[in-house]
């Protein structure tokens, strides 16, 4: 089917009281094993494409310094991905930009085919984050997009997002933000942090998104929370990743329980990046070692090289460059590449199929009402937002 606006998942989650998980994808093949998977449990996706893995995706290999140019063919690549492998899914589907640095990158995402946005401000004044996001909003609806906001700021490091601390959510502040700029849905600052490097026993600050969410309902807002941030960095695929020769320390997650109790207490979309990164970076590295002779070859052998040249990384974009044709359209024109791709959809699927039960969405995607974006686009008409 068609995809969807975000928010037509996001509803039905706060609706029926369970969180969403989305997933970063900076690869035809990761999307298309979030979708498969997302597909065997019976559960809506989200898939997202950061502003940076857009300009991975538009071929720049050294994304951090990816052009507005980059984004935009990355963007286009995304969704054609997404929409490929959606056009014969039997479930609603939103890919979401993460982390629009600015108007243009979100604009970009939206004219490349993404459903939905999120312009972070975060760093911004109060009043100049409000009005950066009233311009996104105002782009975004006329079209049927969602927008999603952020207030508060996350320490840790993700692509082109830094800070060395958190500052929380204000609920208050929250509730004025939504109501000034229309947003449909806001990344609160309540003790999760970006990277792998979360530091042990983090604890989530709930009464953050108890108190926002309670706020929302007494001003009847409509809208939803979310959780980025929220790895829970996997204890077991970091262990093997250093026995398979990697170099990974001090990396601590979320806590599932924690990130189960707060999805029943208004956080309705849960981010998760750093999750699959591990898991695809242990598949890569246990692939090499198991078929040795793929470490030579001519079309992934510098895959190897680059993995052994970086021990202390997980990212795979750091590691994929030398097959970029496949990575950017899903070509597969030989054994040793397929072996590649099969290893990287296996990681994706082991890390979001145990987040869907986790997180409950599973079965649920009947719950999601498949509307399309004009039609999205005249109801936001409608409510003057």
């Amino acid at each position: 089917m068609p995809l969807v606006p975000m928010k037509a998942i996001l509803d039905a989650t706060d609706k029926f009281n369970y969180a969403q998980g989305a997933f970063n994808v900076n690869a035809v093949a990761q999307a298309k094993a979030v979708i498969e998977v997302h597909e065997m449990f019976r559960s809506a996706a989200i898939l997202q494409g950061a502003d940076l893995a857009n300009g991975f995706m538009g071929g720049r290999v050294d994304f951090g310094n990816a052009t507005l140019e980059d984004k935009k063919k990355g963007a286009i690549n995304i969704a054609n991905a997404v929409k490929k492998y959606a056009e014969t899914s039997p479930i609603p589907i939103a890919l979401h930009l993460d982390h629009g640095k600015d108007l243009d990158s979100c604009i970009a995402a939206i004219d490349g085919g993404y459903t939905s946005v999120m312009i972070d401000g975060s760093s911004l004044p109060f009043k100049d984050n409000i009005e950066l996001t009233r311009e996104v909003v105002k782009y975004a609806h006329e079209r049927g997009v969602t927008v999603e906001g952020e207030l508060g700021v996350l320490a840790g490091v993700e692509d082109h997002v830094f800070s060395a601390e958190s500052t929380y959510t204000n609920p208050l502040d929250a509730v004025e933000f939504f109501k000034k700029t229309g947003v449909d849905a806001l990344a609160i600052s309540y003790g999760t942090m970006h990277g792998a490097n979360k530091g042990r026993d983090t604890v989530i600050r709930k009464e953050i998104a108890i108190a926002t969410k309670e706020c929302m309902r007494h001003e009847n807002i409509e809208g939803t929370l979310v959780s980025h941030g929220s790895s829970t960095v996997p204890q077991y695929i970091v262990k093997e990743i250093n026995e398979l020769g990697g170099d990974i320390r001090d990396a601590h997650g979320i806590s599932m329980q924690q990130l189960k109790e707060v999805s029943k207490l208004g956080i309705g979309k849960i981010n998760v990046d750093t999750d699959i990164r591990l898991a695809v970076t242990r598949n890569l590295r246990e692939l090499f070692k198991n078929r040795p002779e793929l470490q030579k070859s001519e079309t992934v052998g510098d895959i190897y090289k680059l993995l052994t040249e970086n021990k202390s990384a997980f990212d795979p974009r750091i590691f994929l460059p030398p097959i970029m044709d496949t990575v950017m359209f899903g070509t597969v024109p030989n054994d040793a590449i397929g072996a590649v791709v099969s290893c990287i959809e296996k990681g994706v699927k082991e890390v979001v199929g145990t987040l869907i039960i986790e997180f409950e969405s599973f079965g649920k995607a009947y719950l999601v009402e498949c509307i399309s974006l004009d039609e999205m686009a005249q109801r936001y008409k409608k409510k003057g937002i």
